[in-house]
Order: structure tokens, then C-alpha cells, then sequence
């Protein structure tokens, strides 16, 4: 569960009732979508036959472009999660990762999900042998890279969203 109960009209288009600017949604997936792309070799090195999160990550890309419907892209996202289900650890992440990507597009508060899932990602993926501060190491390595990839437009938005939502998102988030 990635999303809180109730939601931030932070995160709601202006034309829905909320304070969310188109250029400020398009941001959002921008920076999802790149999220997601950083951790996709962990879902290709297990599954390099299945090109759904690849595909989630371009119809991302693609929306914001206008180069795809909304719905599209939507769809893309959970396509790229139904490849995530079967599997388990790093591929498992990196593909909801993905999805959670795609589907920025119809709800923007979605953005926070793709970080998550790719930090989960990149934990998961360090040696079991290294043991579990080597992971939590590399879970901050991953959250320092996002955030350094924010844009300003977007950069104190999804700061705040990281504080206010970090418990419901496995605890993920360091602070800037």
C-alpha cells in the first residue's frame, strides 16, 4: 500500500479539484519513469524475455510526450505489475517499479511508488552475504541518486510527499 487514505489534493490536477498543474504531472512521471529505468536491468537480468516494464517505462515517457493516451499508459503500468507477480526479490521490485511508473499518468501520487519499489529493488539486490546494512547502505544510495535527479519545479513537492508517506512506503526514504 503506497497510497495514504486519504488523498493529497497536492497530487490532484487543477482540473480535478486539486492544486496539480499539467507541467507539474508530466514532471512527476518524468521522474517516475526514470526511477523505474534505473533499477530495469534487475528485472532483465531474471526475465529478458518480458518486456512489460520496459514497455510501462516508454508509455510513461510517451504520455507526457502526448504522444499516448492517459489510458494507455495506465494500461502499460499494469501490465508491467502482472509480470512482477510471479517473481520474488530484486525483478519482483523493479518491476512494480515500473508499473507503479505507468500509471503516474492517471493518478500522479503514484510517483512515489516507482522510487519505493526501486529502492526495494536495489536492497534486494545486494549480496545476502553482505548482510542487511549493506542493503539499507545501498537503499540510501538509491534514494540520494533519485533525489538528486528531481527537478526544482517538483523538487520540494515530492521532498514532503517522501517525509509524509515514508512509513506506508516500507520506511524507504532519507531525508534530502
Amino acid at each position: 500500500m503506497i497510497l495514504p487514505a486519504t488523498r493529497d489534493t497536492r497530487f490532484i490536477t487543477i482540473r480535478r479539484g486539486g492544486s496539480l498543474t499539467d507541467p507539474d504531472h508530466r514532471l512527476l512521471a518524468l521522474w517516475a519513469a526514470s526511477c523505474a529505468e534505473h533499477v530495469l536491468g534487475l528485472f532483465e537480468a531474471e526475465q529478458p524475455d518480458d518486456r512489460r516494464p520496459h514497455q510501462a517505462i516508454a508509455a510513461a515517457q510517451a504520455w507526457v510526450h502526448g504522444e499516448l493516451p492517459m489510458m494507455q499508459a495506465r494500461a502499460a503500468g499494469g501490465h508491467a505489475m502482472a509480470a512482477a507477480r510471479d517473481l520474488r526479490g530484486a525483478a519482483r521490485h523493479a518491476a512494480y517499479a515500473a508499473g507503479q511508473a505507468g500509471v503516474v499518468a492517471h493518478v500522479a501520487a503514484h510517483e512515489l511508488g516507482a522510487a519505493a519499489y526501486a529502492i526495494k529493488a536495489v536492497r534486494a539486490a545486494s549480496p545476502t552475504a553482505a548482510g542487511r546494512s549493506a542493503a539499507l547502505a545501498a537503499g540510501r544510495a538509491e534514494c540520494r541518486w533519485q533525489q538528486e535527479q528531481l527537478p526544482d519545479a517538483i523538487r520540494e513537492l515530492v521532498l514532503d510527499d517522501q517525509r509524509l508517506r515514508n512509513e506506508i512506503c516500507w520506511s524507504v526514504f532519507e531525508p534530502a
